[in-house]
């Protein structure tokens, strides 16, 4: 009934095919194990990662606090700059406006606004700025409490100190002015013919202010149907 093995040999053998399958079974373990613990840590990482991402989209925001124009042409209905005062959302740190974006949808078109410390005549001085029509379309630009316009290392917000956006209505998307040079080297934005207009009286727009950590803040611009006096502030 039995079979009695009496060769030692043989014997050995099996126990060598044993220790074999035995010490793979430890090699497979290890690798998983191994597999493992390196999934774990990359899901830890990427959790972690998202969870501050989804921190700075909440906190990380540009508040809006008052969005204005300033009318440049009583007569014409159309104003002379477009002005959005900003501050730091409660618990967020410092914040590079120079490196936030706008989306703008206005009535001529969209188009993605970036900081700029130049006027339209591309001199590197920012004092060089002197109101909106001499910013560029596609751009925008900032002012202090003081209303002096600051370069890129200036424009941070944080928990005491607030700035302006400042954009051009005669420049698309918002106006469809064309940049004319007087001859000296000065832009700015003008009519050419009888079909273009800056920004004005009942026009609308939607902006999207992005901040560096993509965190968006959305914002409806909307010109009173009838300006009264040229350089009065409306509420856009």
């Amino acid at each position: 009934m039995f079979e009695f093995i009496n060769n030692s040999e043989e014997r050995g053998q099996v126990g060598i095919g044993t220790l074999i399958v035995f010490i793979a079974m430890v090699l497979v373990a290890a690798i998983a194990a191994g597999v493992l613990i390196n999934t774990a840590g990359f899901l830890q990482s990427q959790a972690e990662a998202t969870g501050q991402e989804s921190t700075d989209l909440v906190s990380e925001r540009i508040d809006v606090t008052s969005e204005v124009g300033i009318v440049g042409n009583n007569s014409s209905g159309e104003l002379e700059a477009i002005k959005i005062s900003v501050s730091g959302a409660a618990g967020a740190d410092q914040i590079d406006l120079s490196e936030s974006t706008i989306q703008a949808v206005g009535p001529n078109g969209q188009a993605n606004l970036v900081f700029t410390d130049e006027p339209a005549n591309s001199s590197s001085s920012v004092d060089d700025i002197q109101n909106a029509s001499q910013l560029n379309a596609s751009t925008f630009a900032v002012q202090d409490s003081d209303g002096s316009f600051v370069g890129s290392g200036n424009a941070v917000l944080d928990d005491d100190t607030d700035y302006t956006i400042v954009v051009n209505p005669g420049a698309r998307p918002f106006g469809s002015l064309t940049e004319v040079t007087d001859g000296s080297g000065n832009y700015t934005y003008a009519h050419v013919n009888s079909t273009e207009d800056a920004f004005g009286e009942g026009q609308s727009s939607s902006v999207e202010i992005v901040s560096p950590s993509s965190a968006t803040t959305s914002v409806e611009l909307s010109a009173p149907d009838l300006f009264t006096e040229d350089g009065e502030a409306v509420r856009l």
